[in-house]
């Protein structure tokens, strides 16, 4: 069966395997697939993901945002929550959030044997920026809406 918007088979949607992140930092993340099913449903206010985290790969380096929210839920497999407080081990049915503005850097590591999927949710903030406190790294968007990764003290890698 075909469906028709505003549904939609997230199968149908194309997996991004790619990342912004400059070269130094890709490995840790890639391979990685991420489906834009916000984008794809012609969502403007949330970006919605459903990504899938291989065995050994870090969602994203640890990091926090500005202004966006985000909530993550783990629809299979496993992963590890990494914040300021330690770790902690998601399964299948939990989530976490991590609300703007809280300096708490996040990030998700799949340590298990198997690929994990979760859905990533967040708003779309023009004016978002984000830290890497364990990293020499800076998020912050071009005037035209663009990701640009930078050293911290604003040098180009």
């Amino acid at each position: 069966m075909t469906l028709k918007r505003p549904a939609l088979d997230p199968s149908t949607v194309a997996a991004r395997s790619t990342s912004g992140y400059p070269e130094v930092f890709r490995q840790r993340v890639l391979p990685r697939e991420k489906r834009a099913l916000g984008d794809a449903l012609g969502l403007t206010k949330i970006g919605t993901n459903l990504t899938t985290l291989f065995p050994g790969r870090e969602s994203a380096l640890r990091h926090c945002h500005t202004h966006e929210d985000e909530l993550v839920f783990v629809l299979e497999g496993e992963v590890v929550l990494r914040t300021d407080e330690g770790e902690q081990l998601l399964t299948a049915g939990m989530c976490a959030g991590f609300p703007a503005g809280t300096r708490d850097g996040h990030q998700l590591v799949n340590r298990s044997e198997r690929p994990a999927r979760y859905l990533e949710i967040s708003n779309r903030d023009p004016a978002d920026t984000a830290e890497y406190p364990d990293d020499d790294l800076a998020y912050s968007k071009t005037a035209d809406g663009k990701a640009r990764f930078t050293r911290k003290d604003g040098s180009s890698y």
